[in-house]
């Protein structure tokens, strides 16, 4: 199901009203959607490279407004809604052991999330459901997400079809390492 999922959102890349798509795609996918907006993208770019800095922006914006309806979701309706989109994922059995840690590392599970492989649309609603500060939330999204996207697409406007295998098998390990390191600066600047 998920693959039919999968060849489905690649399809919509060739729609004469891609960007919608995207913007439809980015947003869904920050609080319920499984495919990342990451799969449109890569085509989009690809056949247009003129337009990469257009497709990153549309999918940055569209991603931080599904991100706050992924707030909004943890916040308001966590029981009815959150909860089980997180069961779904296979998310929820440590919740409570997440939410007591989650705001004291909110900024990083955000960035985290937002530039990583690992599902945004589960810190945006855990996000919600812990009350993270409104403020941090909005502008960490903005960053990670703003991230992920413009990275992708400055490279696929850089160096076009051949860095496509390199953003869909490995982009997401060079997020992983470069959050790793980010974070051991920090905290070697703590210890010093």
């Amino acid at each position: 199901m998920l693959k039919r999922l999968y060849d489905w959102t690649m399809s919509l890349a060739d729609h004469p009203r891609a960007l919608w798509v995207l913007a439809l795609v980015s947003f869904i996918e920050s609080s319920v959607f499984p495919i990342p907006p990451d799969v449109l993208m890569i085509p989009m770019i690809l056949a247009r490279p003129s337009r990469a800095w257009l497709i990153a922006l549309v999918a940055l914006v569209a991603s931080v407004l599904g991100g706050l309806l992924g707030y909004a979701i943890g916040y308001f309706a966590y029981d009815q809604l959150g909860q089980p989109i997180l069961e779904a994922l296979g998310k929820a059995d440590r919740m409570e052991e997440f939410a007591t840690r989650f705001n004291d590392f909110g900024f990083w599970a955000v960035l985290t999330a937002g530039i990583t492989p690992f599902p945004y649309k589960v810190i945006t609603i855990m996000s919600g459901w812990t009350s993270m500060p409104l403020g941090t939330f909005i502008a960490t999204s903005i960053l990670a997400r703003g991230l992920r996207f413009f990275i992708v697409a400055g490279l696929l406007w850089k160096f076009g079809a051949p860095v496509r295998d390199f953003i869909e098998r490995r982009l997401g390990l060079m997020f992983i390492l470069f959050v790793l390191l980010l974070l051991g600066g920090v905290y070697a600047v703590k210890m010093l």
